[in-house]
C-alpha cells in the first residue's frame, strides 16, 4: 500500500500549515510507515491511504518520488 504522510520537519516547531511538507511511503500500514519514519524527528501530522485515482492523480505531481524500505 502507498500512504501520502503530512508532515513537519522539526519536532520541537509548532504545526503551521504553510510549512507542511508531505512525502510517499509505501509500506503494509499506517503503524509501520510510523515506525520506518521515526528516525527521522518529524512531527508527523496525518498518514493517508493513498489508492485509485487519488494515487493516479498524485503520481501526475512531479514532486512524486515513492520512499520503499
Amino acid at each position: 500500500m502507498i500512504f501520502k504522510v503530512f508532515y513537519q520537519e522539526n519536532l520541537l516547531e509548532v504545526p503551521v500549515r504553510e510549512a507542511t511538507k508531505s512525502l510517499y511511503v509505501e509500506a503494509d500500514s499506517v503503524q509501520a510507515v510510523r515506525s520506518q519514519l521515526a528516525d527521522r524527528n518529524y512531527n508527523i501530522e496525518f498518514v493517508q491511504e493513498v489508492t485509485g485515482a487519488h494515487l493516479e492523480y498524485e503520481q501526475q505531481n512531479e514532486d512524486f518520488e515513492l520512499e520503499t524500505r
